[in-house]
Order: structure tokens, then C-alpha cells, then sequence
């Protein structure tokens, strides 16, 4: 059935119940997405959403390509991509949906579990290349900052947070996906990687068991001289949601949608409806709470 606006012959837009458009995701956010959309799509079986995974800065640049339609990202649009959308008159929506954390994963080979903040401003800035360097450390050997990409929100943040522009005396290895750092630190007891920790943080779900087996989840210290286990936090949700983990970082939904269609469905469901439930299960701190209402009767 083909439709029609009028007598104009333009082809009728989707809705927010209805029709199907492309997404493009940096794939750190690929467990929350999927989770995301699969909930809206039962809710709307007529929705239908083509999501495309790709590291951030290229995930933007296909949105910006008008090639998708909405981007999850870990920041909101630098001023030069602002201009590419103006440009084509194009105004743009971004919602914070979620606070998220970067997670510093080592193997179980390892026995170290506990880093500081200035240890890792260490490894980012090479001041930090062995893991007898840090203090209680039991590891030794060279340490390797693993990443998904080189262009990834995971090394992008990690880079913004300490101010490094030149990573010629980091020792990083970039892999191709989340997975694959959590396979590679596995097997690589002097590794350190960083993913996304929606990837692990769900309990319920077997892909979390399943990568987080043989893991450990660093916890980190803002004090360079803690006194006590209770002074370093890991990125799950309580301590996201407190603002006790220092590798926190927001996760955005960005349209370049013209009309009131499915990205502004999918953003409302997310923001203001009962997406929140999904982004609590998953483990992460939602930027608006689902309003739930309990009645008791006497």
C-alpha cells in the first residue's frame, strides 16, 4: 500500500507508532541499545528500528550524513557538528538518557583489583608503565591499556578526562569490539581494558555472565592514599547514580529528526516513560526515574 500527504505525492512519514529507521550507536552503548529498541518494538509492533553499531566519532558522522536518524553517543555534539546540522537547517534534539560508566576490567590471572585515580592519570600520561609502579601492586611486567577502538567513546573519554593528545607513550592495543577487549584481558594477566560497563552490569542477563566470568571489575579511588576498601568504588549503578565512581560519564540520544516520527517516540519512551525500567535493569542510573505509584488499600 503506498500512502500519500494530500495531492502533493510525497510519501507519508513515519510516526512514533510506526515505520522504520535507521539508528547508528557507538557500540559500547550495544546491550542498552538492543535492550532499548526490543522493548519499544513490543510495545509497537509496526516500529521497526535498523541499528548500525560503529565507534563514536563515525557513529555521529552517519547521523550528521543524514545516513540514521538518531545517534546514541557518550557526548552531546561539539559546536563544528552543531554547524553541519544548522546548516541544513537541521534543529537538532539531544537528551541525556543515562548516566554510564567506564569499567577497568583485568584478568582473574591477575591479583590486583584496586587502582587510584592518580595511578591511572599515570598510565594516560606515561608517567605509569609497570605494574610494579603502583603501590600494593602484586602483578609485574609492562601494562596494556586496552580499548575497543581508536575511535571509540571508551578511549575518547578516558583521553578527554586526563587531557592527553598524544598517546605515543601509552602502550594502548586497540581490539575491534567491547568483546573482544573482554577476550583479550581474559587470556592477558598484564592488561587493564576498558568497556562500556553496560555490557556487564546486568545480572539477569546470561551475555553478562558470560563475559564477566574469569573478570575482575576495578575498583578506583579519587585519594591518591586510601586508607580502606571502602574508599574506592566500582561502576555499578548505586555508585554511578551517587556520583562516586570517577569514570562516570552521561549517555545521549541525539535526533536530526524534522517531524514528530519514531526517534521522538523511541526519546520520549526512553525519558520519560517507562525506558527508565529498562536502563535500571540494565544496571545504570536513568536521568529521569520512572515515576512509580504504589497504592495501599486498608
Amino acid at each position: 500500500m503506498v500512502w500519500f500527504v494530500g495531492c502533493t505525492g510525497k510519501q507519508n512519514l513515519d510516526t512514533p507508532a510506526r515505520g522504520t529507521i535507521t539508528i547508528a550507536a557507538d557500540e559500547s552503548f550495544k546491550p542498552l541499545v538492543e535492550q532499548l529498541t526490543s522493548a519499544y518494538m513490543g510495545i509497537y509492533p509496526d516500529a521497526h528500528f535498523n541499528v548500525i553499531y560503529k565507534p563514536e566519532q563515525e557513529a555521529i558522522a552517519t547521523m550528521l550524513r543524514d545516513s540514521a536518524r538518531v545517534v546514541f553517543t557518550a557526548r552531546e555534539l561539539t559546536q563544528s557538528e552543531r554547524i553541519a546540522l544548522d546548516q541544513r537547517k537541521i534543529e537538532g534534539k539531544t537528551e541525556r538518557i543515562a548516566t554510564d560508566g567506564v569499567a577497568l576490567i583485568v584478568s582473574k590471572a591477575n591479583g590486583d583489583s584496586l587502582i587510584t585515580l592518580p595511578e591511572v592519570q599515570g598510565l594516560f600520561t606515561g608517567r605509569i608503565t609497570q605494574w610494579q609502579q603502583m603501590a600494593g601492586s602484586r602483578q609485574s611486567g609492562p601494562v596494556t591499556l586496552v580499548f575497543d577502538n581508536n575511535n571509540s567513546s571508551n578511549l575518547n573519554y578516558m583521553l578527554k578526562r586526563f587531557n592527553v593528545t598524544d598517546v605515543s607513550n601509552i602502550r594502548i592495543f586497540t581490539v575491534k569490539s567491547n568483546r573482544e577487549v573482554v577476550e583479550y584481558v581474559r587470556t592477558h594477566p598484564s592488561a587493564i581494558g576498558f568497556i562500556g560497563v553496560n555490557w556487564i552490569s546486568d545480572g539477569d542477563e546470561p551475555l553478562s555472565a558470560e563475559l564477566s566470568k574469569d573478570l575482575r571489575v576495578m575498583g578506583v579511588s579519587e585519594k591518591a592514599n586510601p586508607t580502606s576498601r571502602g574508599e574506592y568504588f566500582q561502576p555499578f549503578q548505586k555508585d554511578l547514580g551517587l556520583e562516586n565512581y570517577p569514570f562516570r560519564r552521561g549517555v545521549y540520544i541525539i535526533s536530526r529528526e524534522a517531524h514528530p516520527g519514531l526517534g521522538g517516540g523511541l526519546i520520549n519512551y526512553i525519558a520519560r516513560d517507562a525506558g527508565a525500567l529498562v536502563i535500571e535493569k540494565l544496571g545504570l542510573w536513568p536521568t529521569i526515574p520512572y515515576n512509580r505509584e504504589v497504592y495501599l488499600n486498608r
